[in-house]
């Protein structure tokens, strides 16, 4: 099994097979327009426009668990995004990532790569303190641990590394250069 054998919405709310994008590194990131990691679409957004040429994907799916920090509609959504931060990259249906909703996708990506942690550090620790409180209703369905966690997919579909919102984007692109 591979990130290949799913299917998922556009934000219009057609399916998609994710074999189109077979062949291609993918970054698969669950977003929010209110979270305090939504300008990581800045550093999304640049690395997209230099590394899409030679194979480089962002599927974006925003989702609204995390302290409903994406409480709009998947227009509204896209709208934000665009104006805000200028991205260009497939922008997907709003989805759940924990819980008996999950998305199988999801639920796949971090059965692969599991969560390991925020890291170290006071923000970190907070960041967990929080997560925890709202994840704890997802009980083992907990996949995902906040917004903007990234899975990077290599072009054989299988998932190679996961970033928490935690790590800094230079080690998420340094990742992808590299896997390039």
């Amino acid at each position: 099994m591979n990130v290949y054998d799913f299917t998922v919405k556009d934000r219009m709310g057609n399916d998609v097979s994710l074999k189109e994008y077979e062949g291609k590194l993918l970054l698969i990131v669950n977003t929010a327009t209110g979270c305090g990691f939504t300008p990581h679409y800045d550093p999304l957004e640049a690395m997209y426009k230099e590394l899409r040429d030679k194979g480089f994907e962002i599927l974006d799916f925003p989702c609204n668990q995390f302290a409903n920090q994406a409480p709009e509609s998947d227009d509204e959504i896209h709208e934000f995004c665009t104006m805000k931060f200028g991205t260009e990259f497939p922008q997907f249906a709003k989805i759940d990532v924990n819980g008996e909703t999950a998305d199988p996708l999801f639920a796949y990506l971090a059965t692969e790569k599991p969560f390991e942690g925020f890291g170290k550090g006071l923000k970190n620790a907070a960041l967990k303190k929080f997560a925890d409180a709202n994840n704890k209703k997802y009980g083992d369905k907990t996949y995902i641990g906040w917004n903007f966690t990234k899975f990077l997919i290599d072009r054989e579909g299988k998932v190679i590394a996961r970033f928490e919102p935690t790590v800094d984007m230079d080690e998420v692109k340094a990742a992808v250069v590299s896997a390039l």
